[in-house]
Order: structure tokens, then sequence, then C-alpha cells
């Protein structure tokens, strides 16, 4: 488990400390060094991604169709710290086991700085389930389309920030690929109906800002570079290529999920879109080849022009009677040239020839792409306007606490605390053991109010095993004790089990950190730290 510290011993990555989350001075950022850090394809077992998915929690899902999707798609957190996305499969999505370890690890193989990299898979009886890196700054498709679909009824931000709502409107060419989400981004509405209701619809909805122009280009050449490196790695097909596949690292760059490099099912539809948006061979024949995904790449490109899912006949009829302007995101006025809209309209165009060998290859879109590049030198969660996840985050007093194994502070912080946060947590049917439930509580809380850390332990073991209540609490106070008995291992583990319990809870992930530093884990340990204080930062931004 690694070198094990006194609880007395002050654990800090410098003596200088100056209140923040510490910045990794190792050269992170170089894409060689971050490539060298990821850890090998491997294989999961069950019970550990149920861990670090808190069981498959509804608060940590992340896929756009919520938990109706057929696969679902879960963010999560490993023992060791590391973040990641876990994909599980529809159990008869791939019966027969072999091919699916088969072609994940081939996809495993893969390690570029362009894709959301796969860690490794999990083939337990029934279960199937991939496990990605996380990308913490959502979709393409979240930062791109700007109108949603509100409460059911189709409505668009307007410029007097009122909505206009269509709920009442029959309207023809809607791509609504997100239907059972809860709030959607829109697909192509015809334009004709939005020149007749005379509806800017391009205005944001203040949800994310529009994206800048050059930050657009930077999408898009890093998505041929990513569909470069896969063919030049013989895996050329990526199925269902889309807004949502695209997904932003913690420095704002954006990669392409790896997710897309399997079918959804062995058997299953390589495009899970509106037909009006799959090439027109596939329509022919169902099979998907290199050429198939160039053509959803140009559909890719009309996305981040218009800043909406045009149907590519629509968008080429558009082109041909040179009506670009009604073509291009009107929030991008000013941005660029002429000569470059025209030039990446001539590769949308290119990419969508009705016949595949006429389109182009990635490596000619990579060549293509690399001279429209603007502002090459703003790093891109400048241009996103977002965090760079690199910088320093502000520490609260607990988690100053943690930082220099103040545990006197953390007892002092969490005796004042007491149970404000327990709110919510899981209650069973009242039964004849509850009594002894709450004196076993009451009994622990009196040890742990007086600093008899060893019999707090007991009587906190007391409450956890009758099991007729689930406390975040019990088990952050148990874990404290634990750090405060010399017994870090437990401590972590309780720590990761206030996680479970309550995923988005910051005190859990605080100490965690608390004991990965006591164990010498100081990398583990600074990760801890770092989720903690952005977890508390949106609590209190939310408060």
């Amino acid at each position: 488990m690694g070198c094990e510290c006194s609880k007395l011993t002050k654990c800090c990555w410098s003596s200088d400390y100056n209140g923040s989350v510490p910045e990794d001075h190792n050269e992170d950022n170089e894409e060689r060094s971050e490539l060298d850090d990821l850890p090998a394809f491997r294989e999961y077992n069950i019970e550990t991604l149920r861990m670090a998915t808190s069981g498959f929690s509804v608060e940590n899902i992340v896929s756009e169709h919520g938990e109706k999707a057929p696969n679902v798609v879960y963010k999560g957190k490993l023992e060791n710290q590391r973040r990641i996305v876990v994909k599980r499969f529809n159990r008869s999505s791939w019966p027969d086991a072999r091919q699916f370890l088969e072609e994940a690890r081939t996809v495993g193989q893969l390690r570029n700085h362009r894709l959301a990299n796969l860690l490794g898979c999990c083939c337990e009886g029934d279960e199937r389930l991939l496990v990605s890196e996380f990308m913490p700054n959502d979709t393409l498709a979240k930062h791109l389309f700007h109108c949603k679909f509100v409460s059911g009824a189709l409505s668009f931000p307007l410029a007097s920030s009122g909505y206009c709502s269509l709920s009442s409107c029959f309207v023809l060419g809607v791509s609504t690929p997100n239907q059972d989400t809860k709030e959607q981004s829109c697909s192509f509405i015809a334009l004709k109906i939005f020149s007749q209701l005379n509806v800017d619809l391009l205005v944001s909805s203040g949800e994310t800002q529009p994206m800048k122009w050059a930050m657009r280009l930077r999408v898009a050449l890093h998505l041929a570079q990513a569909l470069e490196y896969c063919a030049s790695k013989g895996r050329a097909l990526y199925h269902d290529l889309n807004a949502y596949r695209v997904v932003f690292d913690d420095e704002g760059n954006p990669r392409l999920s790896c997710f897309g490099l399997m079918k959804n099912s062995i058997d299953g539809k390589s495009y899970s879109t509106n037909l009006a948006f799959t090439p027109p061979e596939y329509l022919r024949t169902g099979r998907v080849t290199a050429e198939s995904v160039i053509y959803s790449f140009g559909t890719l490109l009309l996305d981040l022009l218009s800043g909406k899912h045009i149907p590519p006949s629509h968008a080429l009829d558009l082109i041909r009677d040179r009506n670009i302007q009604m073509l291009s995101d009107s929030c991008l006025e000013g941005q660029f040239a002429n000569d470059d809209g025209t030039e990446l309209v001539r590769l949308a165009s290119r990419c969508l020839q009705y016949e595949p060998r006429e389109r182009p290859n990635p490596k000619s879109l990579v060549a293509s792409l690399i001279p429209l590049q603007k502002d090459t030198e703003v790093p891109s969660h400048e241009l996103m306007g977002i965090q760079d996840g690199a910088a320093a985050l502000p520490l609260s007093p607990l988690g100053e606490a943690c930082l220099r194994m103040d545990l006197t502070a953390i007892h002092e912080i969490l005796e004042k605390l007491g149970y404000k946060d327990d709110e919510g947590a899981a209650t069973e049917m009242w039964t004849d053991q509850m009594q002894e439930t709450l004196n076993s509580k009451k009994k622990g809380d009196v040890a742990f109010r007086h600093k008899d850390f060893r019999a707090a332990t007991e009587f906190y073991s007391q409450f956890i095993a009758i099991g007729t209540m689930v406390s975040p609490t019990v088990h952050a106070r148990r874990s404290l004790s634990y750090l405060l008995s010399d017994m870090p291992q437990e401590a972590l583990n309780d720590a990761l089990q206030a996680q479970a319990i309550s995923p988005i809870w910051h005190i859990a992930s605080y100490l965690q950190a608390a004991a990965l530093l006591t164990m010498g884990k100081e990398d583990e340990a600074k990760a801890a730290l770092k989720e903690a204080s952005t977890l508390e930062n949106k609590r209190n931004t939310n408060a």
C-alpha cells in the first residue's frame, strides 16, 4: 500500500505553502508525459467499478439520454483517485464475451493525446463495461448548440431573454437524437419556419458562451488528427461520429471519445442518430466504411460552422445556392474572413460527396485544416472561457487542515458541522432495532466529542453494522477516528464509503486526501484535494 507515515507527520508538498492546491510542476501539459502516465489497458472486476461509480448511482450518470439510455455512461473514481468514465452496455449487447474482450483489448492498445483513451473493460457474467479517461468539460454538443428543449416544449432563447414556444406548431425536419432527456440540445428545424417566426436562433442560452471561431477550427483539426491516428493503427472505422462523441479535457482541449471505436452491440446499428445524417451508402448497405466516417466528419464541420445540427442535404442546397450566410452561425459575425469560411464550407462539401471514393482521407483533412488555424498561441481553456484544470484552487479551512494533517482542526470542523449534511440520508423502516441504532450513534458522538476515538470507532461500527440507517457523517467521523488511531487504510475505506453514500460530498474527498497523505501517497492525495475543492466550490456557488 506504499510507505506509511505516523499520524503526527507533517505531510505537505512545499514548505512555502500558500493556501492553494499546488500546481503540478512535472510538465503534465506535455503530451508525451501525459500519455506515459496512463496505465496499461486492464480488466476490472465489477465490484471495483461498482465502488468507483457509487453503486452505479443515478447522480453519476453523464450519458445524454440519462438512465433511459440503452447503454448508460457513468463518471466515477478509482481507489487511486483516477477519475474515469464507465460505459455499461445493455446485457444483450455483447453475448459473446470473447468477442467483446478482443474488441476492447484492440481499442485499448491505442494511446493518443487526441483521444479520450480506453483504460480497460469488465466482462463478468452478463456484464459488459468499458472504462475510459474522464473528460470534465462536457461535450461539443453542450458547448455548440444553444437552443434547448425545456419542459417538453420546443423553445428558443430570444435576444430579450424570453422564450418562443413552438410546442403547438407542426415542424418538419427535426432531428432529436436525445428525445428522452429532460433538457435536450435541439437539432435542425426548417429554416423557412424560423424566418416566418422572425426568431434569432443563435443567441446563447446563457449556460455556455458561444464557441469562438478559433476554437471551432481547433476542434475540427484535433478530430481530424484523432481520426488520422486511428486509421494509422488500423482502426479507421468510427461508429456514429457526432457532436456528442467529442469531449473536452481539463485544459479545454477537444478529444474524440474512444467509445465510438466499438459498436454499441455486436450486431447493432452503427448510427443511432436521425437517418438524415447518415452516409448514403450506409442507407443502402447497412455497412460502415472508412469513407462513411469522413461523411460524418463533414456533418460535424457543418455543426461547427452553423451552431446547429443541419441535415447535410439541406446544407448542400444552401451551398449550391451560394447562400453561405444562412449557413453560418450569427454568433460568429466578425470573427473570420469570408475566405476562411468559404474554405471550411468547401472542405465540408468534399466530405459530403455522394460517392465515397470522392471524399478526402484523414491525412488530407489534417493538411487542409492546419493553414486555417487561428490564435494558436492561446490556450484552449481561454478560448472556451473555462478554468484551466491545472490552475491552483483556493482551499477552505478544512482543505488546509487536511493538507497540513492538522487532525485536531479536522476534528473541530467535523464536530461543529454535526449532521447537517445527512439530510436525505437513507433510513430503512422503523424497527425494534432503531432505538439500539440511535443509542450506538449517540454513544459514538459522545466519545467523538470527548476525543475518545477508539470508543468512537467501536460505537460507530455498531451503528453501521445494524444497518437500519445510512449516514455519510458517521463514516466521516469513523474515518477521522481511524486516522487518529494510526489506521490510515481503514480511514481511507470509510472516506470512500462516505462518498459512495453521497457522491458529491466534498468532506468525503477531503478525508480521502488526509488518509492518502498519511499513507505517503502524495499524488493521489493531491487529486483528492483538488476534487474536494472543486465540489466545495460548486456547492457554495449553488447555495
